[in-house]
């Protein structure tokens, strides 16, 4: 079994059954710092999917594609917190 056979079977359908989890998450979560905080999750997801799905295809050039993801989904992250500070 190689690596891009792991990356296959194993490791995309835990994060796919991860991705259902936060989604309930988001939906269910009672405060909006919970479906925030989910919202990241489910973007650290996707980095992961972007990257597990380079591995296995052997294309390093959608793992630029996952800097950009991360880069953005951390200014969403910094917006909310400044929304959150100023709020209270």
């Amino acid at each position: 079994m190689t690596l891009s056979d792991v990356a296959i079977y194993v490791v995309l359908p835990m994060l796919a059954v991860a991705v259902l989890l936060t989604f309930v998450r988001l939906m269910r979560g009672p405060t909006l710092p919970d479906r925030a905080a989910a919202l990241d999750l489910m973007s650290a997801l996707g980095i992961g999917f972007v990257a597990t799905y380079a591995i296995a295809t052997d294309q390093p050039s959608l793992l630029d594609t996952a800097v950009v993801l991360a880069l953005v989904s951390f200014l969403g992250t910094v917006g909310f917190a400044l929304y959150v500070e100023r709020r209270v």
